[in-house]
């Protein structure tokens, strides 16, 4: 039995994808400075990645990053927001085969508190920015999934699942991503691209550096992140937070957002 078997053992059945292994896969992950992103990286390494393009708005800052594995690391200018940044990027890296869509941004604000400048950053990042990188790489992803097989992780949230009232916006955004990666899906089956959505419970990152709960470490989720891809499942749950609440959102719906209603926030 495999490491990504025992990670889900227990869990809800699950509908499987093709097996995407990272051997020799070229990998962009986006908002990849720090936190999960980093983690992601040097995950993709560990796995075999032939190549990682590390996607940020400030490449110079991964200088000492690429440093590690310069043969293998590739910094690369990325504001997923710009359609210029994006249409840049993606000629630069016209051979990705596996594109993470990871760069995210949260407000901290509830749906009644936020204001609207609020909310539609939520959604320009988190909603309509992944759908435009998707956009951006998907010639690159086609030209890799006529060879035989590519692969887009989004990576959500658990509260993609129910909404978390301090941080409503967030969880709204979350949610719509969460639908837009099922569309995708049967969009891009045919064209040998597999769609995975990633839900992550809480991180211990300098996202959330103020919210008092239970946090699993970047590196513990960007492994579980890439052991569900590798396994072909569809929803990546990486921690023990994810599993936890999707099991009780598959027992009760209800329960969970009762649950995320009583979190702080």
């Amino acid at each position: 039995m495999t490491c990504a078997d025992l990670l889900y053992r227990g869990v809800a059945p699950r509908r499987t994808l093709p097996a995407m292994k990272l051997t020799n896969a070229i990998v962009l992950v986006t908002g990849a400075n720090r936190g999960l992103g980093r983690a992601l990286v040097h995950a993709s390494l560990e796995a075999g990645a032939r190549r990682v393009y590390v996607g940020t708005r400030q490449p110079a800052a991964l200088e000492p990053f690429a440093g590690h594995a310069p043969e293998r690391i590739v910094p690369l200018a990325l504001d997923i927001t710009d359609p210029q940044s994006l249409a840049s990027a993606a000629e630069r890296a016209s051979d990705v085969t596996v594109l993470v869509n990871n760069a995210g941004v949260l407000t901290s604000s509830g749906v009644l508190g936020g204001t609207a400048e609020q909310l539609a950053i939520e959604f320009g990042t988190n909603v309509f920015g992944t759908l435009a990188a998707t956009k951006a790489f998907l010639p690159a992803l086609a030209r890799a999934g006529a060879r035989g097989g590519a692969a887009i992780v989004n990576v959500l949230s658990v509260v993609s699942f129910a909404n978390m009232p301090g941080f409503g916006t967030y969880s709204a955004a979350k949610a719509a991503s969460h639908s837009i990666t099922q569309a995708l899906r049967a969009d891009l089956a045919k064209q040998g691209i597999t769609v995975h959505g990633a839900f992550p419970g809480a991180i211990d990152t300098d996202m959330v550096r103020d919210v008092e709960m239970s946090k699993s470490s970047p590196e513990l989720v960007a492994r579980g992140i890439l052991e569900g891809l590798e396994a072909g499942v569809e929803d990546i749950l990486p921690d023990p937070m994810s599993r936890d609440l999707h099991a009780m959102w598959r027992r009760d719906p209800k329960e969970l957002e009762r649950a995320l209603a009583s979190m702080g926030g």
